[in-house]
């Protein structure tokens, strides 16, 4: 399948519904018809989608949140801050409803449908944390259980038959706690499912057999599903089914299985890998081509498994009488299964915009009375059907849209109600949370993005005519307009004079070559909080303008971006914004466990079915180059230290022999596992490895850029800023900080920087405090076409910077998300200033806190003879731990070993994988130089001994955001 075509199945008597909106009704399509995808209501585009609006802040049409969006649902609100809500389930009496959480180490949480109020949860924070959370939340007196496992599976908890107890889904197996009347949980149990080929179980939906004496389990790493004894915690068989199972449902003996993976790959056919597993995949868009439904006959065990071709991703299931339901989540659609006969007979198209026809992300089906009710992930909404209870094969009616919360994950229709479990709630307005980076600042408390939060929304299902006023809130609240997307007039908008940014896709541009600068994890306060000319808070700035010189210069001479904002909790998800303009689901659904995978550049089902920023770019007829972003192949030589590395660049950066950049000591030969992705990727740029200094990058980079040139598109990835390293943070910023100078210096001194333009972007922003939102980030817009010495306050997300990418490159939007952005404008100008930029050296030793001297000796700042000597001497004075801490310093070391911060030979190096609470002290008393306590804290801490953090955290296996 390919670009935006929705995948047709075999099944001859499958029939199409469009979503044909409009204020008359519903125009139905058969199959084997044109598909017409008519727009909403009469809109006119606006230019400035959002304006000024600020995250958090609340407008006519809601909260502004960070993904281009503003929410105001329908119905009643509980917001909860106990972390995201990655699924949930309704007590068999309909009273509670129980959810699994993340992000917040509280893994269950109990909620009374009749008071609407949480009253219990499990997790692995401490009680005495957790009771001081929920008092400052205003639900003092929960019930709260301690537990030790704090994974939690993609899909939700399910009760017994007799709602006496809970079985909850972990990565190793099932965890069954007695389940009170009052809502709170007894200790749990562990059904324990054992590792088959290095796989873990990973647990995820669940369903007891119709007589309540089996549980079947989807074992999603094992592409199996297994039959439970609840009681004996024994397991009486397993069923091979399709690959990545999520979803179970039973019709008399026969159990439905959705498989989100699809079907096993034919001996020869294109694949990918997906935990351990070949998925049958479209290797240059990068995304897996089928979807199964597997049915067990569990009368006749020993039988194989049939199977039901469905679409992309199929997830959740809902029956109805005989029929059942099956959202395609990456498909944007619900295959509809008469199971009488075992056949699609029609399947719903699940995109309401006419503009896109992907990035919806149907994720939940429920039904009240002969209305089919389908949650819109990514567009905070839920769409309504009527259809045919008796006659599955009469198409569905369209009626409209409702609003949501942000990313309802789950429906469910409870005594008259809907309720939506919606995982980000109203995102990252929980908590303030306090950051320790920097040397010689304070700890900033301000927003960050884990201060994450969930909400349900309740409402009763309105009457069919009052639909349409909701549908057109939840097109204002999505920016979907008419004229989002303009298409260039004749062949590639010939006679159009070439500007900045063209208004239509596909009219000529003055920029021909972009170049795109991902970094690491810092929020726009820390580092421009201290730029007057912003809205910024000096108070959170921690590394300001001695530490990144070169940025705040940058921002001063091209523009300062101070209203922009990434989307994304961790690198999971922001390298996903950036490279698909989407997070997509799948990864958005995993984040309860991130053992099938974290950054999803290595995972087929991460990726969304019309492709990736460079694929859209290549088919505008552009090329593109990839220096390191979203790939993990290393290659990278067992040895090859940060010094060496650091030595081989500070050389060539004074005029040394550039071939030493490349000695097979420290060469590294990366790769992507995403075909397409690999055939533009430079084999000696370095992925994310904290060993690896941006200068090092920049210095490669160099040599390729003045031997080759550029491409239309260039992909950078410069990671130090992420922390962590041989250096200290401070030193590992003003790191990246002299990368960002050189690079733009070397491009603005260039002959092609009379058409160039670049992007400078974090991956994310979750290792910071900022005053507004924990999102808004420290963004740059470099060119001669930029609006020089300015600030530009409009609303922006990275969402904005790909559109804006795409929309001069002459690409297609990739999805829905971003054919709605609206593209950067405002950064631009059609009169160009060619002044080049001058990098400014930096003015923190790149060396501070580096315990073993490098050959090339400490970063003197350029000092010479007896100065140079004594920077060297203060250098190594710095680093070294006062003996009263060399015992807990050498524990930390050890426990930085193994936080995969840089690749060895047998492994890569992966961003987040430390466990924050742990990451904050390591660095703070890196920082401090083993002089003070963690704020907060009695002493200094060894690993395994700092208060409240989970048990195993120290062990390697990580947190992972």
């Amino acid at each position: 399948m390919h670009g935006n075509s929705p995948r047709r199945g075999p099944d001859r008597l499958r029939r199409i519904s469009s979503f044909a909106r409009g204020r008359r009704g519903l125009t139905v399509i058969a199959a084997g018809c044109a598909l017409a995808l008519l727009g909403g209501s009469a809109a006119v585009a606006s230019t400035i989608a959002f304006g000024q609006q600020q995250v958090g802040a609340t407008y006519d049409s809601g909260e502004q949140i960070a993904s281009n969006q503003t929410i105001r649902p329908l119905g009643d609100r509980l917001m909860t801050p106990f972390g995201k809500i990655m699924g949930s389930t309704v007590s068999p009496d309909g009273r509670f409803l129980v959810a699994t959480s993340a992000d917040r180490s509280v893994d269950l949480q109990v909620f009374d449908l009749q008071t609407y109020k949480p009253v219990a949860a499990a997790g692995t924070l401490a009680s005495a944390s957790f009771a001081t959370a929920a008092s400052k939340a205003g639900f003092s007196g929960m019930a709260y259980q301690k537990i030790s496992d704090g994974t939690v599976g993609q899909e939700a908890p399910v009760f017994s038959p007799d709602g006496k107890f809970l079985f909850a889904p972990v990565a190793t197996g099932v965890v069954r706690y007695p389940f009170n009347a009052d809502g709170s949980l007894g200790t749990g149990t562990k059904i324990a499912l054992p590792t088959v080929n290095g796989q873990k179980a990973l647990t995820a939906g669940m369903t007891f057999s119709p007589d309540g004496s089996v549980l079947y389990a989807a074992v999603n790493g094992q592409n199996a599903v297994a039959a439970i004894d609840p009681v004996a915690g024994t397991v009486a068989n397993t069923f091979a089914v399709g690959i990545a199972p999520r979803q179970l449902a039973f019709v008399g003996t026969k159990l439905y299985v959705s498989n989100e993976g699809g079907r096993t790959a034919a001996a020869g056919e294109a694949t990918m890998g997906s935990y351990g597993t070949q998925v049958p995949a479209d290797t240059n868009l990068g995304t897996s081509t089928t979807g199964t439904v597997s049915v067990i006959d569990t009368a006749n065990p020993a039988a194989a498994a049939a199977s039901i071709a469905v679409q992309l991703h199929p997830t959740a299931m809902h029956l109805d009488g005989t029929t059942l339901y099956v959202a395609n989540t990456n498909s944007d659609s619900v295959s509809v299964i008469d199971t009488r006969s075992g056949n699609v007979v029609q399947t719903i198209l699940t995109q309401p915009w006419a503009s896109s026809q992907v990035g919806y992300e149907p994720t939940s089906i429920t039904m009240q009375r002969d209305h089919l009710l389908v949650s819109l992930g990514r567009a905070n909404a839920v769409a309504v059907y009527k259809v045919d209870q008796k006659n599955p094969q009469e198409p569905a009616s369209y009626l409209g849209l409702l609003p949501t919360d942000y990313f309802p994950e789950t429906l469910a229709a409870v005594n008259g109600s809907i309720i939506v479990s919606n995982t980000r709630g109203i995102d990252a307005r929980g908590p303030e949370l306090t950051y320790n980076k920097g040397q010689g600042t304070t700890p900033a408390t301000g927003h960050g993005t884990h201060s994450t939060t969930a909400s349900l929304t309740r409402f009763a299902l309105p009457a069919d005519d009052q639909l349409q006023k909701y549908t057109d809130t939840v097109f204002a609240q999505n920016g979907w307009t008419g004229g989002s997307v303009k298409q260039a007039e004749g062949a590639q908008g010939q006679g159009q004079p070439a500007v900045a940014v063209p208004k239509r896709v596909g009219d000529p541009s003055a920029i021909t070559h972009v170049f795109l600068i991902v970094k690491e994890n810092r929020s726009y306060d820390q580092l421009y909080g201290d730029m007057k000319q912003g809205n910024g808070d000096p108070s959170l700035t921690q590394f300001g303008q001695k530490v990144s010189p070169n940025q705040h210069a940058l921002a001063t001479q091209f523009g300062l971006y101070d209203n922009t904002y990434d989307i994304g909790t961790n690198s999971a998800e922001g390298h996903n914004w950036l490279m698909q303009g989407d997070n997509p689901a799948y990864t958005e659904t995993s984040a309860g466990e991130y053992a099938r995978s974290y950054d999803t550049e290595e995972d087929v089902l991460g990726h969304q079915r019309s492709g990736f920023l460079w694929t859209s770019v290549q088919t505008a007829g552009q090329s593109a180059k990839n220096f390191g972003e979203f790939e993990y192949g290393e290659g990278k030589p067992a040895g090859a230290t940060w010094q060496k590395y650091y030595c081989s660049a500070k050389d060539v950066m004074g005029g040394g022999d550039p071939s030493q950049l490349f000695d097979p000591s420290i060469k590294l030969n990366a790769s992507s596992a995403i075909p397409s992705l690999d055939a533009i990727t430079e084999r000696t740029a370095a992925p994310f490895d904290l060993a690896v200094p941006d200068i090092y990058r920049y210095a490669t980079w160099k040599q390729s850029f003045e031997k080759s040139g550029p491409s239309n598109f260039n992909m950078i990835w410069l990671s130090s800023d992420h922390t962590g390293g041989t250096a200290d943070p401070e030193a590992q910023v003003a790191d990246n900080d002299l990368a960002v100078g050189k690079i733009v210096d070397e491009i603005s001194h260039s002959q092609y920087w009379k058409n160039s333009a670049i992007f400078i972007a974090e991956d994310d922003t979750q290792d910071g405090a900022d005053h507004v939102d924990g999102h808004r980030a420290p963004v740059q817009v470099i060119s001669p076409y930029a609006v020089h010495g300015k600030t530009v306050s409009t609303f922006y997300s990275q969402i904005s910077m790909v559109r804006t990418i795409q929309q001069i490159l002459g690409a297609q939007p990739l999805n829905q998300k971003v054919a709605a952005a609206t593209p950067m404008f405002d950064a631009f100008t059609d009169k160009p200033d060619f002044t080049p930029y001058t990098a400014v050296a930096n003015q923190v030793p790149l060396t501070e806190g580096v315990v073993t001297e490098p050959a090339c000796g400490y970063d003197t700042l350029g000092a010479t003879g007896d100065k140079a000597a004594a920077v060297n001497a203060e250098a190594a004075k710095a680093a070294a731990v006062p003996a009263s801490q060399q015992a807990h310093a050498a524990q930390w070391q050890k426990w930085a070993e193994k936080q995969r911060f840089t690749g060895t030979d047998t492994q890569n190096a992966v961003p987040d994988f430390d466990n924050p609470a742990l990451m904050n002290r390591w660095t703070w008393y890196q920082t401090h130089h083993w002089t003070e306590a963690y704020p907060g804290d009695a002493e200094i801490f060894g690993p395994d001994d700092v208060p409240g953090v989970p048990a195993g955290s120290t062990s390697g296996d990580g947190d992972l955001g």
